[in-house]
């Protein structure tokens, strides 16, 4: 019994564990099947990933090309535009070679000069020569004319000319008024891919050339002289901001951002090479970027990045123009400098102490104080040992803009009578209401600025950044990029309201911000947030408004303003000075003299004749500017005697008296050359009436062909417009 109990212990024992190794046959079966059907499912989901990543590629691919073509037609149509309306104001096309220079506007055609004579030059290389060594423009001086009048647009025009072959296809003038029409047309798909970029739609884009055509009044000056050193530097500045607008809104360590980075950097040096005052424009759009770091809106790094740039460019711009001394006292370089010792000196006081979040913040907004601590003392510094370089004289001209110093010095008060430096009229602000720019800039400045204030506040608070932002945030002014163009236009805002030529730089920044306020949800979204909507749902209502609110724009823009465009295009205006064109017959008849008159027409007599002249309108070179002192002379209370001395000390042979500068009685007094003429002579209590004065005014009294003029000076030349005195060599004693 014992032995039959244990056999059959046994067996139980072998059948329980063939049932647990035939469980646990069928669970490792079923394990490979589960894992059977998990890579059979993951070889069905990698397929569908892969397709969705390639169409999104592809969808991303595409937009970016219809994107980037669209830019391109919008810049090539305007510039097709500018040259049909440049044709058709001055009958470009069908002028002689005299007639066509004449036409170049407000002396602007002095540039055009230097460019004849590069081409004129056996080799470019000698033309080059020639141009650093000048004896043959300003009498009694030799000048450096590409650095005096920034020449580098004529340089590389001219080189252009000659390497591609086009002496035999296309005229000079034809050429180099292309360049300039081809920059313009830079310029406008830069503002098409700047707001393009930033609300991501191509609507957008078009909205900005749309309003920047309509106002291109206010903003461009390529109508009023198309060689003017601003239409060949601002493009490269349209170009810059986009650049810089796209490296603050890239993500750090990308190829995308180097590449803005690279461009930004170009485009920075292209615009101080061509522009004399393109290191004032570069200083307030540091100063945003200074004031955006101290609130912690845009990456410090980037901040830094951005200042080598800026550091970068001046050095090279400073060696290609022969190491000019106001480069030197520009407030930018101060700027960089001032950047520099502040974050030094942050960083050691936080190696020296600890500092909470509180501190650190405050450190923050010390460190703006102490850049621009830094900009005036490193400025006073350059003042006093660089007095050639021009900064006393920018303070004192600011001084006088400001109303915190008066003064009767001609020169100063000269350039704050030119348009470009006098305060805007209400026209412009009722121009960009009319093509409804200015209510929508309002607005998207309003809902901006609110956000800003608001994003300021949460960082300093201490509240952490976001790494990703949605549209049902409504945080719009936390993306660095939009908080750099609310400061910027801000900024320049303010400049238009005390310079009225910022108004070039202000109303292309305008038309591009407003159209993408307009064109993104994110601005939408952030305005119902402070409204508290909460009837209709905010995002959809957002999405909507960002496609409605353009179409209505652009729909009534087309509507109302494209039949002008065309009537423009239409319109023959007739262009012709026969008064002009008389004299500069009879200069040309004349042996190579020296001449002397008004910049704006020396300019255009040394264009159309080649005459040495005593001055030349170039309004930011100190010298040239007492010399056309000298000359306006002519226009004072002054005997003949003294005028005789100021034109023989500059080898005045003919002098040239206008009669709209003579005989100006425009109501509006203060601005008249003769005006400023009493007013620096000390003679501005007696103005009123010339009688009460020891002498009469000079350009009258000459007329009168009576001793002593007859004796300094002898009429040779005259008409409805101009009188031409020769300046006797040999003073002749007639009674």
């Amino acid at each position: 019994m014992a032995e039959m109990r244990c056999r059959k212990s046994a067996a139980l024992e072998g059948e329980a564990a063939e049932e647990s190794r035939s469980v646990a046959a069928e669970e490792e079966e079923e394990r490979r099947e589960s894992r059977g059907d998990e890579d059979g499912q993951e070889e069905r989901v990698q397929p569908s990933t892969r397709k969705s990543a390639a169409a999104s590629w592809l969808q991303s691919v595409l937009r970016m090309f219809f994107g980037a073509m669209a830019a391109v037609a919008c810049g090539m149509l305007y510039a097709g535009y500018l040259s049909g309306f440049h044709d058709r104001k001055f009958w470009f096309s069908s002028r002689q070679e005299l007639e066509r220079e004449a036409s170049f506007p407000g002396g602007s055609g002095l540039y055009y000069h230097y460019y004849k004579r590069l081409l004129a030059a056996p080799s470019f290389s000698s033309g080059f020569y020639e141009l650093t060594e000048d004896n043959g423009t300003v009498s009694g001086r030799t000048i450096n004319a590409v650095e005096r009048l920034f020449l580098y647009p004529e340089l590389i025009t001219s080189f252009l000319y000659r390497v591609t072959g086009s002496q035999n296809r296309v005229e000079p003038v034809s050429f180099y008024l292309g360049s300039v029409f081809g920059l313009q047309a830079v310029c406008v798909s830069a503002l098409f891919v700047c707001s393009w970029a930033l609300s991501g739609t191509c609507v957008a884009g078009m909205l900005a050339v749309s309003w920047f055509v309509i106002n291109r009044q206010d903003a461009s000056r390529v109508e009023q002289g198309v060689p003017l050193r601003e239409n060949w530097a601002l493009p490269f500045f349209s170009w810059q901001v986009a650049a810089l607008t796209g490296f603050l809104s890239r993500s750090t360590g990308s190829a995308s951002e180097m590449f803005c980075y690279l461009m930004l950097s170009a485009c920075s040096f292209s615009f101080l090479l061509l522009w004399e005052l393109g290191h004032y424009f570069l200083f307030v759009q540091g100063v945003c970027l200074v004031l955006l770091d101290s609130l912690d809106l845009v990456p410090p790094r980037k901040t830094a990045d951005v200042y080598r740039a800026y550091l970068g460019s001046l050095v090279l711009v400073y060696l290609a123009q022969f190491q000019n001394a106001s480069l030197l006292s520009s407030p930018l370089l101060s700027l960089l400098i001032g950047s520099v010792l502040a974050r030094y000196f942050q960083r050691k006081m936080k190696m020296r102490m600890k500092v909470g979040r509180l501190g650190a913040r405050v450190m923050k907004l010390l460190q703006v104080h102490l850049v621009f601590s830094c900009v005036f003392t490193c400025s006073f510094l350059v003042k006093k040992l660089l007095p050639a370089s021009g900064a006393d004289f920018t303070l004192q001209l600011l001084e006088a803009k400001l109303g915190l110093n008066s003064t009767a010095d001609f020169v100063t008060n000269f350039l704050l009578c030119q348009e470009a430096l006098r305060a805007p009229g209400q026209d412009l602000f009722l121009r960009l209401t009319q093509t409804s720019l200015l209510p929508f800039y309002v607005l998207v400045l309003t809902v901006c600025l609110l956000s800003a204030l608001q994003v300021a506040f949460r960082r300093l608070s201490g509240r952490p950044i976001s790494s990703s932002l949605r549209l049902e945030d409504g945080r719009i002014a936390e993306q660095p990029a939009v908080a750099y163009h609310l400061l910027h236009t801000l900024l320049l805002g303010v400049l238009t309201l005390l310079f009225d030529g910022v108004k070039y730089l202000w109303t292309p920044s305008v038309c591009m911000f407003t159209a993408f306020g307009v064109c993104s949800p994110d601005l939408w979204m952030t305005l119902f947030k402070r409204l508290r909507l909460k009837s209709v749902h905010p995002v959809v209502l957002s999405l909507i408004l960002s496609t409605a609110v353009p179409t209505i724009i652009g729909f009534s823009l087309w509507r109302e303003f494209y039949p002008r465009v065309l009537a423009e295009l239409a319109d023959l205006q007739e262009f012709y000075d026969p008064d002009l064109m008389e004299l500069i017959a009879w200069i040309r008849s004349q042996a190579p003299a020296v001449f002397a008159g008004s910049p704006v027409l020396l300019g255009t007599i040394k264009l159309c004749s080649g005459s040495v002249v005593t001055s030349l309108p170039v309004y930011s070179d100190l010298d040239l500017l007492r010399r056309t002192e000298d000359t306006f002379q002519v226009y004072a209370m002054m005997s003949a005697e003294d005028v005789y001395k100021r034109l023989a000390a500059h080898r005045t042979a003919f002098v040239i008296v206008e009669e709209s500068i003579c005989s100006d009685v425009q109501l509006r007094t203060g601005c008249r050359v003769k005006d400023l003429l009493d007013a620096a002579n000390g003679q501005a209590a007696r103005s009123q009436m010339d009688s009460f004065s020891k002498h009469g005014r000079f350009c009258q009294e000459v007329k009168m062909n009576y001793s002593p003029y007859t004796n300094y000076f002898t009429r040779v030349f005259w008409n409805r417009s101009y009188h031409v005195y020769r300046v006797n060599p040999v003073i002749s004693f007639q009674y």
